[in-house]
C-alpha cells in the first residue's frame, strides 16, 4: 500500500509504509480487547477524577473552617489583648491608689501616735498633780462627790491593764521615768490616797469593783521584781480597802486571793514583800476571814519563807515577818 502527501510548493514525496501480517483469528482478539478498553477505560477514569475532585471539595471545606477558626481566633487574640491593657491600666490604678491610701494610713499612723504621746504627756502631767491633791480628805470628797468619779476609776482600771499588756514578755528593767510609767503610777497613788479615807474605801467597794478586781489580776500577771513601785502602790490601795469591812470580806473572797498573796511572798523586792505581809496580817487578823479561809491558809501557807523574811537585813521587813509569825501561831506551827 502506498501513501502520498503535500508537501509545499507541489512537491511530493513516497513514503512506503511497512505492513504485518497478523492472522485472522489475533485480529479479532485484538479488536475484542480495544472494544473493551474503550468502554471500560472512560469508567474508571470518571471515578478517579471524580473522587480527586470529592477530596478536593473537602479539603476547601476544611481549609474554609480552618480559615474560619483562625479569624476567631484573631478576633479572640483582640479581645483578650484589650481586655489584658483594661486590666493592666486597672493594676496600675488600683497600684497607686494602694500606694496613695498606704501613705495616708502611715500619716494618720503618725498622728495617731503623736496624739497618743500628746495624751500620755498630758494624763502623766494632770494625774501627777491630781496625786499631789488627793492627799488633801477635802479634795477626795469633791472627787468623789463629781459626776464622773466611777467613770474615771474605770478609765484608770483600764489604763492599768493596758499598760501591764504593753509590757514586753523579756522586759529586763522597766523606764522609770517613761511618760507611760508616769501616767499608771500616778493613777495609782490617786487610788491610794482616795482608799486612804473612810469615804473613799467605801466608794471603791461599793462603786469601784471592777478596779478592786483589775489590781489583783494585775499583781498576779505582773513578773516578779517588775513594776515594783507600781506593784507597792496597788497593794497599799488593798490594804487599806481591807481596813472597811466589806471591802475586807470582798478582797478575800475574791478567787485566788490567798494563792495570790504566796505567789507576791517570792518576789525579791524588799518593799513589795512588806506590803504583801501588811495585806495578809490585815486579813487574817479578822475572825470572819480567819473562819473562812483558815484551812485554806493553814494548808497553802508558804511558812517559811515568811521565816527568812523575818531574818531580812531590812528592819521594817524583819519586824513585820516576826510579828506576823506571832499572829500565825493560832495555827500551830512549827519552824
Amino acid at each position: 500500500m502506498w501513501r502520498s502527501a503535500g508537501l509545499a510548493g507541489d512537491a511530493q514525496a513516497e513514503t512506503k509504509e511497512e505492513f504485518v501480517k497478523v492472522t485472522r483469528r489475533d485480529l479479532e482478539r485484538l479488536t475484542t480487547e480495544v472494544m473493551q478498553l474503550r468502554d471500560f477505560l472512560p469508567k474508571i477514569v470518571n471515578g478517579d477524577i471524580l473522587g480527586t475532585f470529592q477530596k478536593l471539595d473537602a479539603i476547601e471545606s476544611n481549609l474554609e473552617k480552618k480559615e474560619e477558626e483562625i479569624e476567631q481566633l484573631r478576633m479572640d487574640c483582640e479581645h483578650f489583648r484589650a481586655r489584658l491593657e483594661t486590666a493592666q491600666a486597672d493594676c496600675m490604678r488600683e497600684k497607686k491608689e494602694k500606694l496613695d491610701l498606704r501613705q495616708q494610713l502611715n500619716e494618720a499612723k503618725q498622728q495617731l501616735l503623736q496624739q497618743a504621746e500628746y495624751c500620755t504627756e498630758m494624763g502623766a502631767a494632770v494625774c501627777t498633780l491630781l496625786w499631789g491633791v488627793s492627799s488633801n480628805e477635802e479634795a477626795v470628797k469633791s472627787i468623789l462627790g463629781a459626776s464622773k468619779a466611777v467613770k474615771f476609776f474605770t478609765i484608770t482600771a483600764q489604763t492599768m491593764e493596758s499598760f501591764v499588756k504593753s509590757l514586753s514578755e523579756d522586759m529586763k528593767q522597766q523606764d522609770l521615768d517613761s511618760e507611760e510609767n508616769q501616767f499608771v503610777l500616778a493613777l495609782a497613788g490617786i487610788v491610794t490616797n482616795v482608799a486612804a479615807l473612810a469615804c473613799g474605801r467605801e466608794f471603791l467597794v461599793s462603786s469601784s469593783r471592777e478596779l478592786l478586781d483589775t489590781m489583783m489580776h494585775l499583781l498576779g500577771d505582773m513578773k516578779p521584781g517588775l513594776c515594783n513601785k507600781f506593784k507597792v502602790l496597788m497593794l497599799m490601795s488593798l490594804y487599806n480597802v481591807s481596813i472597811n469591812l466589806k471591802g475586807l470580806k470582798y478582797i478575800s473572797e475574791s478567787p485566788g486571793f490567798i494563792p495570790l498573796l504566796w505567789w507576791l511572798l517570792n518576789d525579791p523586792d524588799t518593799e513589795v514583800c512588806l506590803h504583801v505581809l501588811r495585806l495578809l496580817q490585815s486579813v487574817l487578823l479578822e475572825p470572819e476571814v480567819l473562819a473562812r479561809s483558815g484551812a485554806e491558809v493553814r494548808e497553802t501557807l508558804p511558812f517559811q519563807r515568811i521565816v527568812a523574811l523575818s531574818q531580812s537585813r531590812n528592819a521594817e521587813l524583819q519586824a513585820l515577818a516576826k510579828e506576823l509569825l506571832e499572829d500565825l501561831k493560832i495555827f500551830e506551827y512549827e519552824a
